[in-house]
């Protein structure tokens, strides 16, 4: 892939960094200053041969705007690109079905991904999200509603879960 774009926002939960194709689907973002630390999330398939910072990104950055000022739906349009294996990309694909306020847990997104028994593999999918809001890792939790971990924080995760149970 040739140039990507970036740019960093500041949210109410911190700075969030996005990785853009040029035509604006999302390879990696989350709440960070630092580009450097979602580059290597992004497959080597699809790494692009130069970053470039951009001040706005377009679609992309007004989805991050409205989302965290309340229009939770304003990323579910965005395009991704993100590449593994059959099972992890269709879970990927699942996490974007998950309704905002509406968290499952980890049993039952691995249902939800096409294999009940494959809860570890489901977490996992989670754990390899490049494209954090995009694909809202967030929005699977423990069993009993215990948050679990975050690549961003339980900081960042409890906001989230809370910014759309109250929208």
């Amino acid at each position: 892939m040739p140039t990507a774009f970036w740019s960093t926002l500041d949210t109410r939960i911190g700075p969030f960094t996005a990785v853009v194709t040029g035509d604006g689907a999302v390879l990696a973002s989350g709440w960070t200053a630092d580009v450097a630390e979602l580059t290597p999330l992004i497959s080597p398939s699809l790494a692009p041969a130069a970053l470039t910072e951009r001040r706005d990104l377009g679609p992309v950055t007004t989805a991050i705007r409205r989302y965290h000022g309340g229009d939770l739906d304003a990323v579910a349009d965005i395009e991704v690109r993100q590449r593994s294996g059959p099972f992890r990309e269709h879970a990927w694909e699942m996490l974007r079905k998950i309704p905002a306020g509406s968290p499952v847990s980890y049993a039952e997104y691995a249902a939800l991904s096409g294999n009940p028994s494959a809860v570890r593999a489901a977490a996992t999918a989670c754990a390899r999200n490049a494209a954090a809001l995009f694909v809202p890792c967030h929005r699977v939790v423990r069993t009993g509603g215990a948050i679990g971990n975050f690549r961003w924080g339980v900081n960042a995760k409890r906001w989230l879960l809370h910014h759309e149970e109250s929208a």
